[in-house]
């Protein structure tokens, strides 16, 4: 350094020393700006062969130097450190630990101090409380207040190079889901994260016991039906986070036993009213397929306003609670979760075909993508109304730089007459893509 600044004056603001604060992910050298003779500035690094070695090739390539554990590299260690702390983890998902790595590789780096002076490394723009966790876990899941160069900040304090950093802690603390949104540092969303799904199970625990207790006062099988059941009333995320919320009280325990005698009078229902319970052996007769079509049903249904099947389509049926049976088509973007959430409400469904009625028409929609050419309108009207006799509910073009998108919503019999349409649809000159899409807006069209 002392040789090129000699020769080459320095840019004093252009100073990087990574030696004596090595990076967080162990890079070491010594950068410098200077002017050259050609007054271009030019940038130099300084590094030994180890530090360019790990530079360059990585951490693997620094065994070959460490001959004995006094050789050991402490920014090594505490970079491996973290990272098994990461892999160890778990309750961590893939993408999460990603995430992580990735902020430990690539991020710059502020420079803190503790109390008695010692120097600490983290991410650029951590905070305070990620400084605690960096001192110790317990520190961090204990933390109530901070003190930075002797004067009280929040716990979202950003940490700035320099800082000297006093946490207070208190046995009585724990650590909130709103912690998560200013922590930087991997280590603390990882331990935070932890702490939050003990405690949640620790109280699921506590919930699930209360539970237990009110179903076996209404004499109902606890079994994953009756759970299932309960998770779709209130609306839980999971079996857990219903036991979660019985703990915490914000669901009302005296609505727990109403709940429960609904679900033991509707499991008494016959099979065709009530909800298909997961207790009930599925059968292979005819009579547990619903007849879309067939006016001896016996059942009123209608169809879903999400997805509007029409005959040809796979469907299923979908039992609802205060509006009959809802029939979807299996490629509806609701099926999904119906089926994985609810699927003792679920029916087998298909087409009577032979009692459909000739006459009846159901709404589907086309859409037309291409290069915009005169006439072209004209062509795709003419072809649906005058030669296909097929009637046009609502029609829209929109062309944008010399290429439309039309949306034409028709009256159809079937998928049959569908595909016919399409496929006339494909053969006009200027029509490069044509398929199907849902139509969410139209009155839902209603059978019994």
């Amino acid at each position: 350094y002392s040789i090129v600044t000699d020769i080459y004056k320095p840019n004093p603001q252009r100073l990087r020393d990574w030696i004596s604060t090595p990076k967080f992910n162990g890079y070491e050298s010594l950068h410098t700006t200077v002017m050259g003779h050609n007054g271009r500035w030019v940038e130099v690094q300084i590094r030994s062969n180890r530090m360019d070695e790990v530079a360059e090739k990585g951490f693997a390539a620094h065994w070959k130097y460490k001959d004995g554990p006094e050789s050991g590299d402490t920014g090594l260690d505490q970079w491996l450190s973290t990272i098994r702390e990461l892999l160890e983890n778990p309750e961590s998902d893939s993408l999460d630990f990603l995430d992580d790595f990735r902020l430990n590789l690539f991020t710059d780096e502020v420079y803190a101090f503790t109390p008695k002076g010692d120097l600490r490394t983290l991410p650029n723009g951590s905070t305070a409380l990620d400084f605690a966790f960096q001192i110790h876990t317990d520190v961090g899941l204990q933390c109530l207040g901070v003190k930075v160069n002797q004067k009280l900040v929040p716990l979202d304090y950003v940490i700035k190079n320099g800082d000297q950093i006093e946490i207070i802690t208190s046995k009585k603390q724990k650590p909130s889901e709103g912690w998560l949104q200013f922590v930087v540092s991997a280590r603390a969303k990882a331990k935070i994260k932890s702490a939050i799904k003990d405690e949640k199970r620790r109280i699921a625990k506590d919930g699930k016991e209360l539970l237990k207790a009110k179903i076996e006062k209404a004499k109902i099988t606890l079994d994953n039906t009756v759970l299932k059941w309960l998770v779709s009333e209130y609306k839980s995320a999971s079996i857990l986070d219903l036991y979660y919320q019985i703990g915490i009280e914000k669901i009302d325990k005296t609505t727990i036993s109403a709940q429960l005698k609904k679900f033991d009078k509707l499991k008494s229902l016959p099979a065709t009213t009530g909800p298909k319970l997961k207790s009930q052996a599925p059968k292979s007769t005819k009579q547990d397929v619903l007849l879309i079509g067939d006016n001896d049903i016996g059942m009123d249904y209608k169809f879903s306003q999400c997805c509007n099947p029409i005959p040809g389509d796979d469907i299923f049926g979908y039992i609802t609670i205060h509006d009959g049976i809802k029939i979807h088509r299996v490629s509806c973007p609701n099926a999904v979760t119906l089926m994985s959430k609810y699927d003792y409400r679920i029916l087998k469904a298909q087409w009577a075909v032979p009692e459909i009625e000739e006459h009846k028409s159901f709404a589907a929609g086309i859409k037309l993508v291409g290069i915009d050419s005169p006439g072209l309108i004209s062509q795709v009207t003419n072809i649906i109304s005058k030669e296909l006799k097929v009637n046009m509910k609502s029609i829209s073009f929109e062309a944008t730089a010399g290429a439309y998108v039309g949306k034409i919503v028709l009256e159809i019999q079937d998928t049959k007459h569908l595909e016919k349409i399409i496929a006339k649809m494909k053969a006009i000159e200027g029509v490069d893509k044509v398929s199907r899409f849902d139509v969410p807006d139209l009155p839902a069209l209603s059978a019994s």
